[in-house]
């Protein structure tokens, strides 16, 4: 996509250690978006399990830490730049997951970075449809990017 200025607002208030570079985060936001934007800041916070459990538990009823959760953003109109939404992404889950999935560990942070910029873009994989065509798109992009086929 045709974006001019992308700023990741990468949060990592528990100084988690050995997350992706900044830059690998700007290419992932940016690969996946499916408009165009003339500036866009994304937020991206890292998080331990804690608080993955209690933000899934409490948005999605879910009292388990996961990989991703996306809050897209309610009403962005009153800023001078465009926002999506947040990404909150589970370091420890991620990692654990890559090992248990036999998967390169960066090729999984972006898989999370794709996917969640993809709900925050209207996408879901609720029915059998939806999750074809994300999935399908995830695949298109993370390829795009040099990473293999995540599912």
């Amino acid at each position: 996509m045709k974006t001019s200025s992308i700023k990741i607002d990468l949060q990592n208030d528990g100084n988690i250690p050995n997350i992706p570079s900044i830059e690998l985060f700007e290419s992932w936001v940016s690969h996946a978006l499916q408009s165009d934007f003339s500036q866009l800041e994304q937020t991206i916070r890292v998080v331990e399990k804690s608080e993955s459990q209690l933000l899934n538990k409490t948005w999605r009823g879910k009292d388990k830490p996961t990989n991703v959760l996306s809050f897209p953003a309610e009403d962005s109109d009153y800023l001078d730049y465009d926002h999506l939404g947040d990404l909150i992404i589970c370091a420890d889950v991620v990692e654990v997951e890559a090992l248990q999935q036999n998967k390169n560990p960066i090729s999984h942070w972006a898989h999370m970075v794709v996917h969640g910029m993809l709900h925050l873009q209207g996408f879901d994989h609720v029915t059998d449809s939806e999750a074809e065509q994300m999935e399908s798109k995830e695949i298109d992009i993370l390829a795009t990017l040099g990473h293999t086929n995540p599912y």
